[in-house]
């Protein structure tokens, strides 16, 4: 039976390999072969993807990312869509349920979103559900370098506290797309913000997320 993860996986790889190698994406500095080379190096080489929350093993995990990211872009495709090994954790469904699903569908927005044209990704209802699930138990870690009190916000009115404080601010928006504010990608997400102005500005601005 297929899985979230591996659905998005899928959905990733062809957005990567329809984009080609030198398109933009919302990561920062990177364009589509990075992207794919950190996709591909994440769930491969465990000893490099460390360097993605270890700050003394980074500049050796991004060397690494970077020798990946020299290889074809087409070999780095393959090795998205086929994932890892059976000797890795991800291999195990739920592991790769919990780690990919959201790691997937927001670097699969990266590439979507960064274009000049697009329209939102119509999800059907299971799959906004498990996206709300992640975000329920992930909030707090996310949110956790907000300056200011953050509550996120579902249309049905469904809310999860990403941070504590005063003043808060209400993120509204579907929960793909609050997944997206919360993990830094502010400018890029369709929600709207209420709450003071300078704590509004403030919010959109943070450097929030989880890397990896």
């Amino acid at each position: 039976m297929s899985t979230h993860a591996k659905r998005e996986r899928l959905v990733l790889a062809d957005l990567l390999e329809e984009a080609g190698p030198d398109a933009p994406t919302l990561c920062d500095g990177w364009n589509t072969r990075d992207l794919a080379a950190h996709v591909v190096v994440r769930e491969r080489r465990p000893d490099a993807a460390a360097g993605m929350v270890i700050k003394p093993l980074a500049a050796r995990g991004e060397n690494i990312r970077t020798e990946f990211a020299a290889k074809p872009y087409a070999e780095l495709l393959e090795l998205i869509r086929s994932g890892p090994g059976r000797t890795s954790p991800f291999s195990l469904k739920p592991i790769d349920e919990a780690a990919n699903t959201v790691e997937f569908f927001i670097h699969a927005e990266d590439v979507r979103r960064a274009g000049a044209l697009w329209k939102p990704r119509e999800l059907d209802t299971v799959f906004t559900e498990a996206l709300w699930k992640r975000l329920e138990s992930s909030a707090r870690l996310m949110g956790r370098r907000s300056p200011v009190g953050l509550v996120l916000r579902r249309p049905n009115g469904q809310t999860v506290v990403a941070q504590k404080g005063t003043p808060v601010v209400t993120v509204t928006g579907d929960p793909g797309e609050l997944l997206l504010f919360s993990s830094g990608r502010q400018r890029a997400a369709k929600v709207s913000l209420d709450g003071e102005e300078a704590a509004v500005r403030a919010a959109g601005t943070a450097k929030m997320g989880v890397t990896g």
